[in-house]
């Protein structure tokens, strides 16, 4: 198994390069601002070739580069549909003077190949098995990836180490992404790696035991992370 990271763009945002081994087919997921040049840096380096960038959900800082990825490969993009309209219009994701200060000028547009993602589906791409869960609260079209041969999962801006996505943005919901951790995360087995939309790599073992949105009836008033 390869798995090639690194933090993309002003955001942070990891960006993952996915393969079974190097020189074969890859999934690239969460291309973020900025993020070409490092992923055709990875794909070189592995002598890879990409087949999908599949997104985690909507959010800029996780789609600035899908179109030019997608493009320069000719590979598709999948997303939730839920989220599907911020690929072309991603100032929606923000509160409208948010929105303007950060994008104001900048144009965004879809792959030519886009297709939507269902709760539950398994995607196979590169030889791999990803099992596609819906987990909305930071966003409706959130999703987590989880590779169904190895205990590792993508969580995308739903879980990090030691907190969650934040939900004071559009379409964003704390009861929602309290039942998506339950509902997503809780059942994982501890060894479960989890690979996040920001920051370190955790385990679901770790975060059960201390981060303080999946222990049960502890309050937390802390940062949140990713937009």
């Amino acid at each position: 198994m390869l798995i090639a990271t690194f933090p993309a763009g002003a955001f942070a945002t990891n960006c993952y390069v996915v393969a079974t081994a190097a020189g074969e087919e890859c999934v690239i997921i969460d291309p973020g601002q900025d993020a070409e040049a490092m992923v055709y840096d990875v794909l070189r380096e592995h002598r890879l070739k990409p087949v999908a960038v599949a997104l985690t959900h909507g959010h800029i800082d996780h789609v600035w580069s899908v179109a030019p990825v997608c493009g320069a490969r000719d590979v598709p993009a999948y997303i939730h549909a839920a989220d599907r309209a911020l690929l072309s219009d991603p100032a929606k994701g923000f509160p409208p003077e948010v929105g303007r200060q950060l994008l104001g000028g900048l144009t965004f547009s879809e792959p030519d190949d886009v297709r939507e993602l269902g709760d539950g589906e398994t995607l196979t791409l590169a030889g791999l098995d990803f099992v596609v869960d819906h987990a909305p609260g930071h966003t409706p079209g959130s999703v987590t990836f989880r590779l169904a041969a190895e205990p590792v999962m993508f969580s995308g801006d739903l879980l990090f180490a030691g907190s969650i996505g934040r939900t004071d943005m559009p379409g964003g919901d704390y009861a929602t992404i309290m039942e998506s951790l339950a509902r997503v995360c809780l059942p994982l087995p501890d060894e479960t790696a989890v690979l996040p939309g920001h920051g370190a790599k955790t385990t679901i073992g770790q975060e059960r035991t201390a981060n303080p949105f999946l222990k049960e009836s502890a309050p937390f008033d802390g940062p949140h992370r990713g937009l």
